[in-house]
């Protein structure tokens, strides 16, 4: 009875640590993410809106350029009431173009964000199936450690992009 009672302890015990030693991974999504069309034509939509923010920009840059130098030309000829309107309307121009630079700023920022949500939960979801396919614990990002062990651990970044139909 001693012998069945210490086989058992011994076998629960045996089993349990099996079982802990699971599977761990590690992935690099900014490599998937970069694989991917939908973050190629996100980038090309984002950039199209800079460089028509910065378009923007530069011609209500020039146009303040154009009134500068008008002013400067003139002013010594205008009355004084013209010439504080002047400046008046020349500083509005240039803090309209810092809050000009400021909003462009916080949109590219949103559509940026807009537009990458959509693929960061696509490989998400991805990162999820295989590890439940798999069998893994975890799967970590590579680089979000110090130190991952590269023989104790798997990376599954091809496994990912496998499952995202991509090379």
């Amino acid at each position: 009875m001693k012998k069945l009672i210490v086989c058992a302890i011994c076998a629960i015990c045996g089993f349990t640590t099996a079982n802990a030693q699971g599977k761990f991974g590690h992935v690099n999504t900014q490599e998937i993410i970069q694989a991917m069309p939908e973050y190629e034509k996100a980038m090309k939509e984002i950039d199209t809106l800079q460089q028509q923010y910065e378009a923007d920009l530069k011609s209500m840059q020039d146009e303040l350029q154009k009134k500068g130098e008008a002013f400067d030309k003139e002013q010594a000829t205008l009355p004084e009431n013209i010439k504080q309107r002047r400046q008046q309307e020349l500083q509005d121009m240039y803090a309209k173009i810092q809050q000009s630079f400021q909003d462009n700023q916080k949109a590219l920022q949103k559509a940026y964000q807009e537009k990458t949500q959509a693929v960061q939960a696509k490989v998400l979801d991805a990162i999820k199936s295989v590890g439940q396919t798999e069998g893994f614990i975890y799967i970590m990002e590579n680089g979000s450690l110090p130190y991952i062990s590269t023989n104790l651990s798997t990376d599954v970044t091809a496994k990912v992009k496998s499952k995202l139909g991509l090379k």
